[in-house]
């Protein structure tokens, strides 16, 4: 059955409802879903090479870790303006403007001589990938044939891929150099800008024009604010076990691909099948909860296990981030009566910040303190996370209890995405 709009009626499975036609597909929406698989990449593309990172410059863990936190930092300002430039340019032109960013800044990574280069176009390239995914799933959507629930399986499918593949890709190519990953990755994005200046027509422009400041107002409310501060202490958590654990493990880069390879499929798996059933049965902010609670045990346990304890917990923490994902996302996009661009847009710029100070902190705190100090702080993060959860649990329960499972993938991938 499905409803009036042509997506999944309440009931439905939205794993279920068009899947037949999503592969069915106009080439805008391949060349568009290729470029996305690249784009999310580049989260974890670095991931398995940071420690030959280091050494190739003779920089510190701490140094090193700026290329998260140079890329996080653009990105959550980015919020402010991605929906700015796309409403006044067009969903063609922010995607191809994205895209010559990231091919531009991921080239000249490559070529970096010193670890303050590194950096500088790290941001550069945040801010590419920020423009070009922020608006590749209204493209996908616009674009696609077979109703939204084929574009957003689709569009889910290239962030999932994308996650699991960036650290394994990293590794592949970093394991001859670690310039290649980015060589690597300014082509592939060439590639990905000439598919789409030849497949893809430009896209309707919105009604209303977006300000720079509308993300910021839709904060004013207090579910949605309230949801951005939680998030942001969990994506202190997310962030330092993607940007820190690396050097903890202190493996070859194939072997660290592997570890974070098995890590986004979980994260992907959870993501998109797990959670929404999870939330049907329990209920979003008890799921939410229970998850930021496991997830601080996982970290706390990664940092004083033995090896082998720290790769199957990092490896662990993959399907707690998934639902979390997936809830939190859900939460930000529904709460208020916010557009849901908007709101994306302010709930992202605050959990953003995190991104950008948990690479930047952690090995901070490993230089002070010892190298397990940082994993306890992640575990009181993801706890902090959930008290606010359970505090706000009043400005939270309504659109906890209205949430359909079927809004899960939709909503996950836009939030994630901006």
């Amino acid at each position: 059955m499905h409803s009036s709009t042509g997506g999944p009626a309440e009931g439905d499975d939205p794993f279920d409802a068009g899947a037949g036609s999503i592969l069915r597909q106009p080439r805008a929406v391949w060349a568009t879903a290729g470029a996305s698989v690249v784009a999310f990449m580049g989260i974890g593309l670095v991931d398995p090479i940071l420690p030959s990172i280091a050494k190739g410059l003779n920089a510190t863990a701490s140094q090193v870790s700026l290329l998260f936190t140079s890329y996080f930092l653009i990105t959550a300002f980015a919020m402010l303006v991605t929906g700015f430039v796309s409403s006044r340019i067009g969903g063609r032109k922010t995607l191809l403007l994205g895209l010559a960013f990231v091919v531009v800044f991921a080239g000249l990574a490559g070529t970096s001589g010193s670890v303050a280069q590194l950096v500088g176009f790290r941001a550069g390239w945040g801010l590419g990938n920020a423009l070009f995914v922020s608006t590749a799933l209204a493209v996908i959507v616009g674009a696609a044939a077979g109703g939204s629930a084929a574009a957003i399986l689709l569009y889910e499918s290239a962030l999932g891929l994308g996650m699991a593949c960036g650290p394994l890709l990293g590794a592949l190519l970093g394991n001859a150099s670690w310039r290649y990953p980015f060589f690597g990755t300014a082509f592939l994005m060439a590639v990905g800008f000439l598919c789409i200046t030849a497949f893809l027509k430009e896209q309707p422009k919105p009604a209303r024009k977006t300000s720079l400041l509308d993300p910021v107002k839709a904060l004013g409310h207090g579910g949605l604010a309230s949801a951005a501060v939680s998030a942001f202490f969990y994506n202190y958590t997310f962030f330092t076990v993607l940007a820190f654990t690396p050097f903890v493990l202190n493996m070859t880069p194939y072997k660290s691909g592997a570890v974070f390879f098995a890590w986004g499929v979980l994260l992907a798996l959870f993501s998109v099948v797990v959670a929404p059933r999870m939330q049907a049965r329990f209920g979003s902010l008890k799921v939410l909860g229970g998850s930021l609670v496991l997830l601080a045990a996982d970290v706390v346990v990664l940092g004083y296990g033995d090896h082998t304890t720290a790769v199957v917990c990092t490896i662990l923490s993959g399907a707690f981030i998934g639902v979390n994902n997936t809830v939190y996302t859900e939460l930000a996009l529904g709460v208020s009566d916010a557009p849901r661009p908007v709101a994306s847009a302010g709930y992202n710029f605050v959990r953003w910040f995190a991104a950008a100070a948990a690479p930047f902190f952690a090995p901070k705190i490993a230089e002070w303190t010892d190298i397990y100090v940082p994993f306890v702080v992640a575990g009181a993060t993801a706890v902090a996370g959930a008290v606010v959860v359970a505090v706000r649990r009043r400005a939270l329960d309504h659109e906890a209890e209205e949430l359909q499972p079927r809004h899960a993938t939709e909503d996950s991938v836009t939030v994630f995405a901006n």
